[in-house]
C-alpha cells in the first residue's frame, strides 16, 4: 500500500466505527497560551476534555499535522541522526469524549492492525500501566484484561509512569496509556533475542507504533490528580512509523513519505543516497526539516527572530547548514523540494498546495539571508584562528569587530583553543552548529572549549526561561454554572456573575483570571485585541484590563479580585474603545477586498493588528505597492465606506456551505463545522469572521493609508487609520502645510520653493566643503613643519579647529602622503564632542608593531570615550572634552 492508501484505510476504518472525520488543527497554536505548537493529536480537544465546551461528536477520527521541536516533546536533535524521530509528523487518532473506553479502544486497535493492515501478530507487543504507589494509582488491570483476549500474555509488558502514563505538560488532562510495539528484526535476529526485551530500550527496529490513552484525570497545580467529568479515549498513531512497517521498510525515510524528496536531493547535490552516513543524515534532515517549515508558513507563521517563528528559522538553519556543510549547497536549494511536497499532500492538506509559489518565494529568502550569514560565521572563524596580528578585511566597519577576536581571547588563540564564548557567538549569532566549529577547529589545529560553550548555553537558556516563566495557579470554584457565553456582538453591558478564578504571575506581575457565566467582552482573536472595561459590584468597580480565550474558554483579566466574589455583577465594555476598534475591523475587511482587486488574487491574509488606534494588515504580496496602487486601494475602500453598506452577518452557516458561496477564509486558522460570515456588499466582501463589526460602512468615516512596508519574503505589511484618528492625521498635514507656506512667505507653488531651497542648500554645502578642504590643505603645510623624529618615527600629536570628522580624516591622509613613517595624532572639538585620529604609515605596523586600534582606545579613556578601527586607521570620541590635551600629552608614550 502507498502512504496515501494507509492514511485513507485509517480514516475509512474509524468512520465505520461511527467516528466524525475532522479536519487537522493549524500546526502553530492560538488561543493557548500553554503550546507554541500542535505536539499532539489531542491539542485541538483539550477544551472537550477539561469539560470546558460542548461536545459535538462523541466520536472523531482524524490525521493531525504535529512539530515536536521545544519544551518537553523535543526531539530536533534526534532528526536524522536516527530513523524514526520527526519534527514535523502525522499523528493518526481517534477519540472518544465520553462514550466508549478502553474495552472498544483495543479491541479497535487490534483489528485495524491485524485484519486491517494484516500486520503478524506475533511481532506486535502492547504495554499497561504498572501502577504507582506515590501517586496512588494501581496496576491498570482493566486494559491488562482486554489485552489478554488477543495477546499472549507474555507479549502485555507492564510499563513505568514514564512510560505508560500519558501527560500533556505539568498541568492538564492525564491517564494511563496502552502502547503497541512492532518488532521489525529478521526472523533470525528475534529468535536469538527475545523482542519484549527490547520494547522501550531505544532499538530502531522495536518502536511504539500507537499510543491508547485513557484521560481520567486532570493534573492540578500542586500536583494532585482530579478525576475528569468524563472518561476519554485519546489515541495516537506515527503515521510516518506505520507506513514504514506496512511497507516492510527498516527505516521512516525509506517509504515513499521521504524518498521522492530525498531522491531529488541525491540527484541535484550528485551523491547517491545510502552511501554514507553524514550524508544520508544530512538528506533525511532536509528531507524532514522542509515538512516542518513548509507547513508552518502555510499556516501563517513566518520565519522571525521571536516566538513560533524563531523556531521555524531555526529549523530552517539547521537544514541549511546540513546541506551547505555535508552535501556542499553553497547556494539556495531546499526551497525546490516544495513542489514534490506540495504535490504529495494534495487531497491531503491542501493548504500548502494552494500556497506553494508563496512558501517556496519565502524559504528562497531566508536561504539567501542565512548563506550570507553562515558566509560571515566562517570568516569570523578564520580572523579568529589567524594567529599574525594585525589581520583585517577590505570593510572598515567590520575591521574592528574582527580585531577584538584578536585582543579579547589572545590567551585562547595562543593556547590554540577556540574560546567557549566565542563558539557560542558563533551559534547564536551565525547559526553554526557546535559540530561544525569543532570540524573547522580541528582542520587548522584548535580545540574548542566546550565547557565554556555549555556555561554561555546554559546562561541563555536561564535567561528565556526567566523571560518567559509564568506561574499560573489552578482554578477556583466560585459558583457552578455553564460554560461563559458571549454575548458581545449586540450587548455591550450585562449582569453577569464569576464561574471560578484563578492567580497568574509573568515577569514579576501578579494578575488574576476571572471566567464569567456570560460575558460583553470580545477576546483577543483573529487580530482584533481584547475589550478592556469594568466589572461593577455593590460599591467597588474592578478594572478588566484585557480579555483573552484560552482553549475555548473567555478570560477575563484583573489586578485585583472584587471583595464579593460571590455576588452579581455589571459587565461594562468600553464602548469608545469598542466602537473605534471596530471601525478598524470591519475597514480591514474592506482593505483586504481592495488590495485583492487592484493587485490581484494571489492577496492573502498574512497576519492582522486591530485596536482602537491603528490596523494593520500582512498579505501576501511579492513587490512594493506602488503610490498610484496606494492611491487606488485608499479610493476604493472610502467609496464603499460613502456607499454607507448594511452589515450582513449570517450565523451558524456550515463550513462547506460558506466556502462553496465564495467567502474568503484564512490559512492558518481552524474554523468548527459551523461558521460567521460577515458581508459588506454582496460581491465585493465576504469573510469568515468571529469579530465585532460597524452596523454600516458609513461609521468608519474615512480610511487613510499612512505606511507601506515588507515584513519578509512575499508579505508585505499596510497600517491605516480610520475615523478619528484619520481626522487627526488630515489636521496634522494641514498644519504642516500652512507652516511651511509661512516659513517660505506663501509662495503660490510649495514644491517649486521647496525644490529651489533644497538646490541652493545643495549648492552651499558644496561652497563650505571647498572652504573646509582649502583650510585642511593649509594646516597640513603647517603641521609638517612641526613633524619630530623621535627614534626613526616621524611623530605629530596636535589639536586642530576643523567642523567635521570625514574633514579630519582627509587631513590625516593628506598628511601621510607627505610625511613617511609617520605616527600622527590628531585631536578636536566638534559641537562640544571630543574627537581623537590616530594615524600610522603601514611600514610602522609591520617593522615595529605599532596599531591605531589599540592606541586610540587607551588614549580615549583620558575623554572618557572609546572606539577603534584598523592597525593604520583609527577614531575615538568621548564626554570629556577638557581630557583632549592629556590624551596628546600621552600620544607619545607610544613610541
Amino acid at each position: 500500500m502507498t502512504a496515501q492508501e494507509i492514511r485513507q484505510q485509517f480514516l475509512d476504518f474509524f468512520k465505520s466505527k461511527g467516528h466524525q472525520i475532522v479536519p487537522s488543527a493549524p500546526i502553530v497554536v492560538k488561543n493557548d497560551p500553554t503550546l507554541m505548537f500542535t505536539n499532539a493529536g489531542m491539542n485541538q480537544f483539550k477544551d472537550l476534555f477539561l469539560g470546558e465546551a460542548a461536545i459535538k461528536y462523541p466520536r472523531v477520527a482524524d490525521t493531525q499535522r504535529c512539530l515536536r521541536v521545544s519544551g518537553k516533546h523535543n526531539d530536533l536533535e534526534e532528526v536524522g541522526i536516527d530513523t524514526y524521530h520527526h519534527t514535523m509528523f502525522e499523528m493518526l487518532g481517534n477519540w472518544s469524549f465520553g462514550d466508549y473506553f478502553k474495552k472498544e479502544a483495543i479491541a479497535w486497535s487490534w483489528e485495524l492492525l491485524t485484519e486491517v493492515y494484516k500486520l503478524q501478530k506475533d511481532r506486535l507487543y502492547v504495554t499497561i500501566f504498572e501502577g504507582d504507589e506515590k501517586e496512588g494509582l494501581a496496576k491498570d488491570q482493566e486494559a491488562y484484561d482486554f489485552w489478554r483476549q488477543y495477546v499472549d500474555e507474555d507479549k502485555i509488558l507492564l510499563g513505568n509512569k514514564k512510560d505508560n502514563f500519558w501527560e500533556m505538560g505539568e498541568t492538564g488532562p492525564c491517564g494511563p496509556c496502552s502502547e503497541i510495539h512492532f518488532d521489525s528484526r529478521s526472523d533470525e535476529d528475534r529468535a536469538k533475542v527475545n523482542g519484549a526485551t527490547l520494547v522501550n530500550a531505544d532499538d530502531p527496529l522495536v518502536i511504539e507504533i500507537w499510543n491508547n490513552v485513557f484521560m481520567q484525570f486532570n493534573r492540578q497545580k500542586d500536583g494532585s490528580l482530579k478525576t475528569l467529568p468524563a472518561k476519554h479515549v485519546d489515541t495516537g498513531m506515527g503515521f510516518e512509523r506505520l507506513v514504514r512497517i506496512i511497507q516492510n521498510k527498516t527505516s521512516n525515510y525509506d517509504t515513499d513519505v521521504f524518498q521522492p524528496m530525498i531522491q531529488f536531493i541525491a540527484e541535484k547535490s550528485g551523491i547517491a543516497y545510502g552511501k554514507e552516513e553524514k550524508t544520508d543524515i544530512a538528506m533525511r534532515v532536509m528531507a524532514d526539516h522542509i515538512r516542518a517549515i513548509s507547513f508552518a508558513i502555510a499556516d501563517g507563521t513566518l520565519p522571525s527572530n521571536n516566538k513560533a517563528g524563531y523556531v521555524i528559522r531555526r529549523i530552517l538553519r539547521r537544514a541549511i547548514r546540513y546541506a551547505y556543510q555535508f552535501l556542499r549547497f553553497e547556494k539556495p536549494f531546499i526551497n525546490q523540494l516544495i513542489p514534490i511536497l506540495a504535490e504529495q499532500f494534495k487531497g491531503v492538506f491542501d493548504e500548502l498546495y494552494m500556497q506553494k509559489d508563496f512558501v517556496q518565494k519565502v524559504i528562497l529568502e531566508e536561504e539567501n539571508s542565512f548563506l550570507k550569514t553562515l558566509a560571515q560565521g566562517v570568516s569570523r572563524f578564520h580572523v579568529y584562528t589567524t594567529l599574525e596580528r594585525g589581520f583585517t578585511v577590505r570593510e572598515e566597519e567590520d575591521s574592528w569587530e574582527m580585531m577584538t577576536y584578536q585582543t579579547r581571547y589572545e590567551n585562547e588563540r595562543s593556547n590554540m583553543l577556540i574560546a567557549g564564548k566565542f563558539a557560542f557567538e558563533l551559534s547564536d549569532t551565525y547559526g553554526f552548529p557546535i559540530d561544525l566549529t569543532e570540524l573547522m577547529a580541528r582542520e587548522k589545529g584548535f580545540s574548542v572549549d566546550m565547557v565554556g560553550f555549555e556555561t554561555e548555553l546554559q546562561k541563555q537558556k536561564n535567561r528565556s526561561r526567566a523571560a518567559t516563566a509564568i506561574d499560573t495557579e489552578d482554578w477556583i470554584i466560585v459558583n457552578e454554572g455553564e460554560e461563559s457565553e458571549f454575548v458581545g456582538y449586540h450587548d455591550l453591558e450585562i449582569h453577569a456573575q464569576i464561574l471560578k478564578y484563578r492567580k497568574v504571575t509573568a515577569k514579576g506581575k501578579t494578575q488574576f483570571q476571572l471566567v464569567l457565566d456570560r460575558t460583553p467582552f470580545y477576546a483577543e482573536s483573529g487580530g482584533q485585541v481584547g475589550d478592556t472595561g469594568l466589572l461593577i459590584g455593590e460599591g467597588e468597580e474592578v478594572i478588566i484590563t484585557d480579555t483573552k480565550k484560552e482553549n475555548g474558554l473567555i478570560i477575563h483579566f484583573v489586578d485585583a479580585l472584587p471583595n464579593d466574589l460571590e455576588s452579581r455583577f455589571l459587565a461594562r465594555v468600553n464602548s469608545q474603545q469598542r466602537i473605534l476598534t471596530e471601525n478598524n475591523h470591519s475597514a480591514t475587511h474592506l482593505l483586504h477586498a481592495a488590495l485583492k482587486m487592484v493587485l490581484g488574487n494571489h492577496v492573502n491574509q498574512k497576519g492582522s493588528l486591530v485596536n482602537e488606534n491603528v490596523l494593520r494588515f500582512d498579505f501576501s504580496h511579492f513587490s512594493r505597492v506602488t503610490d498610484e496602487e496606494i492611491n487606488q486601494i485608499e479610493s476604493i475602500v472610502n467609496e464603499k465606506i460613502r456607499e454607507n453598506i448594511q452589515l450582513k452577518e449570517e450565523t451558524n452557516i456550515p463550513y462547506q456551505q460558506a466556502l462553496d458561496s465564495g467567502v474568503t477564509a484564512l490559512f492558518g486558522e481552524k474554523y468548527g463545522d459551523f461558521v460567521r460570515v460577515i458581508t459588506f456588499g454582496e460581491g465585493y466582501s465576504k469573510e469568515l469572521c468571529g469579530g465585532t463589526h460597524v452596523p454600516a460602512t458609513g461609521q468608519i468615516g474615512y480610511f487613510k493609508i499612512i505606511s507601506e512596508s515588507a515584513v519578509a519574503a512575499g508579505v508585505r505589511r499596510i497600517e491605516a487609520i480610520t475615523a478619528i484618528k484619520a481626522e487627526e492625521f488630515i489636521h496634522q498635514q494641514d498644519e504642516l502645510l500652512k507652516s511651511l507656506k509661512e516659513l517660505l512667505k506663501n509662495p503660490q507653488d510649495l514644491s517649486k520653493s521647496v525644490a529651489a531651497l533644497i538646490e541652493e542648500n545643495s549648492k552651499l554645502k558644496k561652497e563650505v566643503e571647498k572652504a573646509i578642504l582649502a583650510k585642511s590643505a593649509g594646516l597640513k603645510d603647517e603641521l609638517k613643519d612641526k613633524v619630530q623624529n623621535i627614534n626613526g618615527v616621524n611623530f605629530l600629536a596636535e589639536e586642530v579647529n576643523l567642523p567635521n570628522a570625514e574633514a579630519i580624516k582627509n587631513l590625516a591622509y593628506q598628511l601621510k602622503d607627505v610625511v613617511e613613517n609617520l605616527y600622527l595624532v590628531l585631536a578636536a572639538n566638534i559641537d562640544g564632542k571630543p574627537l581623537l585620529t590616530v594615524m600610522i604609515s603601514e611600514i610602522l605596523v609591520k617593522e615595529k608593531g605599532m596599531n591605531a586600534g589599540s592606541i586610540v582606545r587607551e588614549l580615549a579613556k583620558e575623554i572618557q570615550g572609546g572606539g577603534g578601527g584598523q592597525p593604520f586607521f583609527a577614531t575615538a570620541g568621548g564626554k570629556n572634552v577638557d581630557g583632549l590635551k592629556n590624551a596628546l600629552d600621552k600620544a607619545m608614550e607610544f613610541i
